[in-house]
């Protein structure tokens, strides 16, 4: 049940895609992408020596160990031209696809064109039409943009910029909330999981439960705190917010003279059927962060959007103007992809799109909750979605999932997500430490691109109603295997 791409053969009898092999050779001048090509069978002990082993351990246990050559739309192809079908887009970061034709026509005319790229001593006009096409798709007032490489620096530039702004010192984000994890971003990370061993962490970071008003106004009442984070669907579990949280979490922040940021670096430029998520609560926030999807899938872009007065407030003064910079912020190549990425989305109608198909999967996998008592739950919107899974009812299932949460949190998930991988072609991938499996699809999935995808679960739903179906061998094996320590990384 897997997709074959047309495949040529290059100059060191690497299978890559046509006609992407004659394109490679007549740009290529320094041999790079064919060095490359040539090492292929390289690329796992090139990683486990020169990189994290850790992550290549994993990937091998998973099966994801593959020799991925190319990607294109909904797609990527090994090198034995099996396709596989990505609902999982780096997180959402290939969100038109993978490679994009026409977000990398916009790129090869910008590098074409020569234009100037020092973006400490000059203003481009591509940043400040990117900065345009921003905020006129978001609330009144949100006309201030400062660019960054990453979701996590656009993080942290908004605790900067709305201490600076305040005056004050504290910061509030949500329990399991999930913000980077570079220094700032992860002390107000919601998991304890991702900060064990980095700390101390930045002073003045709390966490309050998701959707608990109560706990935000107790932590709130002293009028110290200068901002609070949130993510409007938490993108760890899929996470959907109590109908009337977001817009009274606004009210308190008004109230108490706390600034409400809204991270849809996950959530934004149309994932989940608007263009940004806070328009299904009709928000009117003090910052919004954009990352991940904003290049449409090439190059590193992220975005802090704020007003003008809270941005004169941090660094609105000539003493003042250098204090916060991003050396690649504003770069010519993340800005035109930015714009591309925006202009495509809007030519395309790929916010209806998202939501359009996005209600077939919902309503697709309602259907398979019904049948398989294995789904516990179906939430998301849009092309943001996740089902959680729960223990079977049957003695023998509940004896194996026992050893695999003994073994690690968030390993029964990977009962579906392997077979999906490995016998159907679908990558998928676990939400983290919990139950769920999140899909992230692009936002040009098509129609049968959707159904494919449920069938393939069908079909590995059905084989996990069997006690002694295969997937439960295999997960039971990794389990047995991480508890004897065999997987676990190596002290040096």
């Amino acid at each position: 049940m897997y997709a074959r791409a047309p495949i040529a053969m290059d100059v060191d009898s690497q299978r890559i895609p046509a006609p992407e092999a004659q394109r490679a050779r007549a740009l290529d001048s320094l041999g790079v992408v064919m060095e490359a090509a040539a090492r292929a069978d390289e690329t796992f002990e090139l990683a486990a020596r020169r990189l994290d082993p850790s992550l290549v351990d994993v990937l091998r246990i998973l099966g994801f160990d593959k020799d991925y050559v190319t990607a294109r739309g909904s797609y990527v192809y090994d090198g034995d031209g099996r396709a596989y079908l990505d609902f999982h887009t780096g997180e959402g970061f290939a969100s038109l696809g993978h490679n994009n034709p026409d977000v990398a026509e916009v790129l090869h005319a910008v590098l074409g064109a020569a234009l100037v790229d020092g973006v400490q001593i000059h203003y481009s006009p591509l940043a400040g039409m990117l900065a345009e096409g921003l905020t006129q798709r978001l609330p009144a007032g949100l006309d201030a943009v400062f660019f960054a490489s990453t979701g996590a620096e656009a993080v942290d530039s908004a605790m900067k910029f709305a201490r600076a702004a305040t005056g004050r010192p504290r910061l509030v984000s949500c329990v399991s909330g999930f913000h980077g994890v570079t220094l700032g971003p992860l002390s107000l990370v919601g998991d304890e999981f991702f900060k064990e061993g980095f700390g101390p962490l930045v002073p003045g970071c709390e966490l309050v439960p998701f959707g608990d008003l109560a706990s935000l106004e107790a932590a709130l009442r002293k009028k110290d705190v200068a901002a609070f984070i949130v993510e409007p669907i938490q993108g760890r579990a899929v996470a959907l917010p109590p109908a009337e949280y977001l817009r009274a979490a606004q009210d308190l922040c008004r109230r108490y003279g706390t600034l409400f940021v809204i991270d849809e670096i996950q959530t934004g430029l149309g994932r989940t059927g608007r263009w940004f998520a806070l328009e299904h609560w009709s928000l009117q926030p003090d910052f919004v962060l954009v990352g991940k999807a904003l290049s449409g899938g090439y190059v590193p872009v992220a975005a802090m959007v704020t007003t003008r007065a809270i941005h004169n407030e941090a660094v609105g003064t000539l003493e003042r103007s250098y204090v916060h910079q991003s050396t690649f912020g504003r770069n010519r190549l993340s800005m035109a992809a930015g714009l591309a990425t925006l202009r495509i989305i809007e030519r395309d109608g790929l916010v209806e799109h998202a939501e359009r198909i996005g209600t077939l999967l919902r309503d697709g996998l309602a259907d398979l909750q019904r049948r398989y008592e294995i789904i516990k739950e179906v939430r998301g919107k849009g092309l943001m979605l996740g089902f959680e899974l729960r223990p079977p009812k049957s003695r023998v299932a509940r004896v194996s999932w026992r050893l695999m949460q003994m073994a690690s949190e968030g390993l029964f998930p990977q009962l579906i997500v392997i077979p999906l991988h490995r016998d159907h072609g679908v990558i998928t991938m676990a939400a983290g430490k919990n139950n769920v499996i999140k899909l992230l699809p692009p936002l040009t999935v098509t129609e049968e691109e959707a159904r494919s995808f449920l069938q393939a679960l069908d079909a590995v739903l059905r084989d996990c109603e069997t006690d002694a179906g295969k997937n439960w061998g295999v997960v039971r094996d990794i389990a047995v295997s991480a508890m004897s320590g065999r997987h676990r990384p190596k002290r040096r």
